[in-house]
């Protein structure tokens, strides 16, 4: 999680659109927006309301759906308020309360008096839970930031690394040149959403779709390609590294070893691309984002290439082509 406290009032000013709105205005409490979320989960009080405190989850955020209002109603009409004045004790950071239901006027004030902010939406309680548990998600997510670029090949996010200068700028223009999408450029800020998946994205949604190539200076490739060539999120799949030719190291011929790399604690697959004059790396990366997504339907070419190696060799047909063969010994 981010150093960096997530309070109610972050909480009303995300930027949330679609199918993700969160809907939500303070109706009181607004002396309490400085309250820290700091458990990314909801609770629902029922339990707490009748006065049974044991386990009560009051750090998460506090959700009333209609039982709850309903519940409320009978104190109110029994004008039981030390059972309210017992749950505004706890140091809640903030009650929902969905479908536009809105409390009375002395839970109100017991929350006021409490600055406790009480907040409502028009989203039912379900989809309420199910929008809030996904922005907390993302929110709340493991993150790091990385010297590389992102870019999307063929609906797969591919992470180029290496040292500078090696060339990975130059490749994602050459990509995003061919119809392919770029998402960030020099730094690439990662996420891991639900434990196993790493998302990738700009540091910083201005200039994030920038690129420095030496020589040519600081472009827009927005403006230069139009929308259609950047993105502002992309779940990284496939990690290649770019490095300088070294004819001492035994590069990987056939694909067949899975190699993979740790990106917060998730295993990434990984390869390494040498660079040297006269390859044409974006049509490698094409390639390898291909072959990425034929595995991803079971098809691994490596593997099979060398069970149809092993069945020639067993058919009998390769010693019949060597010792067939025509050669004078």
């Amino acid at each position: 999680m981010s150093e960096k406290k997530f309070t109610v009032l972050d909480l009303l000013d995300l930027e949330l659109k679609g199918l993700d709105a969160l809907n939500l205005t303070c109706i009181a409490g607004r002396r309490g927006l400085s309250r820290e979320i700091s458990i990314p989960d909801v609770n629902r009080p029922g339990l707490a309301l009748t006065g049974f405190y044991e386990s009560f989850a009051y750090a998460r955020v506090q959700l009333f759906g209609r039982g709850e209002i309903a519940y409320l109603r009978n104190l109110q009409a029994e004008n039981r308020t030390d059972t309210l004045k017992t749950y505004f004790s706890y140091e809640i950071p903030c009650c929902v309360f969905t479908r536009s239901l809105l409390p009375d006027e002395s839970f109100l004030a017991i929350a006021e008096a409490s600055c406790c902010p009480v907040l409502q939406t028009d989203l039912e309680s379900t989809e309420f839970s199910t929008r809030l548990l996904r922005a907390f998600s993302n929110i709340f997510a493991p993150k790091k930031t990385i010297h590389g670029v992102l870019v999307e090949v063929y609906g797969i996010g591919i992470l180029l690394t290496g040292d500078s200068g090696v060339g990975k700028s130059e490749t994602a223009l050459e990509l995003v040149e061919r119809g392919h999408r770029l998402v960030a450029d020099d730094t690439v800020e990662l996420s891991c959403v639900n434990g196993n998946t790493i998302m990738g994205q700009g540091p910083n949604r201005f200039i994030s779709h920038h690129m420095e190539i030496r020589g040519l200076g600081i472009i827009n490739i927005s403006e230069l390609y139009g929308v259609r060539a950047i993105r502002v999120q992309k779940e990284i799949q496939l990690v290649v590294h770019l490095e300088a030719w070294d004819p001492k190291k035994v590069y990987d011929r056939l694909g067949t070893e899975n190699h993979t790399t740790d990106l917060l604690g998730v295993k990434i697959r990984y390869i390494e691309i040498p660079v040297r004059p006269g390859r044409n790396l974006p049509i490698i990366i094409e390639a390898a984002a291909m072959n990425e997504r034929l595995k991803s339907m079971g098809h691994y070419s490596a593997r099979e290439f060398n069970q149809n190696v092993l069945k020639w060799i067993e058919s009998g047909e390769a010693q019949n082509s060597y010792y067939g063969s025509e050669d004078v010994y």
